[in-house]
């Protein structure tokens, strides 16, 4: 069901309540760059227990649903982050958890989702995808919970806009990588309430770059996917249940190429010594080309999730 409007505050601050004591408030520190185009800060989601933000939401929506809901347990459908969340809250829960994820997930993640005890299931990335936009998939039981558009999975991201705006209160643009549209919508959601003058941008990459597409004609169009060590943003197409909201909440897509986002890796690593995945590090290479402005600039570094073996090769100055 598509979201017309940005989530309400109230459900923002209810979610930050439910998941206290599973989700950490992270840390929102300068970039230790003093010839950088703006003034920016890194929002260090990679901090959560599980190296993402999207225990956040995973955990709003769990906590919120019903003993009946849950009698069956959960399945939900993730390149791996999402994944780690429903299954690091349904081992606490004790119920059963089943993952479907697209078959170029990186093993870091999938490795993490079956310690957890969930089981992982690797489908061609148009199946997976699919899952996305119809919420159903043959032999799955219990209850699904979509790592997008589940307005608690939502409300749980927003709790980051909450804590930039309370850590900045003068915070000039926000820049969220942008992968289903949930941390997007959610995130802008709590940033427009609190401080609607705020600048809202995605960071896509330019090898899944739906959302730009989608803004260029004024409606999701699908667009020639290539998969990349940029794992967990970008996708044949804008999710339709997500648009409605996010075209409201968001000023512009700030696309970047490979190599930026490989570069924001190695001086992410080598200034503020944090370990960004691809996803994570593409607001910042926005930020570096100064296509955020300026000003304050706020970028989330939604995960921390790579390959060591990528991340060797990135820090050495090789492309994965």
């Amino acid at each position: 069901m598509a979201l017309h409007e940005p989530i309400p505050l109230e459900a923002i601050n209810a979610a930050r309540e439910r998941i206290k004591g599973v989700a950490i408030r992270t840390p929102l520190v300068r970039l230790n760059m003093d010839d950088a185009p703006a003034e920016i800060y890194l929002k260090l989601e990679n901090l959560q227990p599980i190296g993402a933000f999207k225990l956040r939401g995973a955990a709003n929506a769990m906590l919120s649903a019903s003993t009946e809901m849950l009698a069956h347990g959960v399945w939900t459908a993730s390149a791996g982050s999402f994944a780690q969340g429903v299954a690091r809250q349904a081992r606490a829960m004790g119920l059963q958890c089943a993952v479907i994820g697209p078959d170029h997930a990186p093993d870091i993640k999938v490795d993490a989702v079956t310690r957890l005890g969930a089981r992982f299931i690797k489908v061609p990335f148009a199946d997976w995808f699919a899952i996305l936009t119809t919420h159903s998939y043959p032999g799955m039981d219990g209850l699904f919970i979509h790592p997008a558009s589940d307005p608690a999975v939502i409300a749980g991201n927003g709790t980051i806009g909450l804590e930039i705006v309370e850590d900045l209160p003068d915070v000039d643009a926000v820049i969220i990588p942008y992968g289903g549209g949930g941390l997007t919508a959610g995130v802008g959601s709590a940033v427009r309430a609190l401080k609607p003058d705020t600048r809202i941008y995605a960071a896509e990459v330019e090898t899944a770059a739906p959302l730009a597409a989608a803004l260029a004609a004024g409606a999701p169009r699908e667009i020639e996917y290539t998969a990349s060590f940029v794992d967990s943003i970008g996708g044949l197409s804008v999710l339709e249940d997500n648009w409605p909201i996010v075209r409201q909440l968001v000023d512009d897509s700030l696309v970047v190429s490979l190599a930026e986002v490989a570069a924001a890796i190695r001086l992410i690593a080598e200034r503020n010594h944090v370990i960004a995945e691809g996803a994570g590090a593409a607001p910042v290479a926005a930020a570096l080309a100064g296509k955020a402005g300026g000003q304050k600039v706020v970028c989330v570094v939604s995960g921390g999730n790579i390959d060591s073996a990528k991340l060797a090769k990135i820090l050495t100055g090789e492309m994965p």
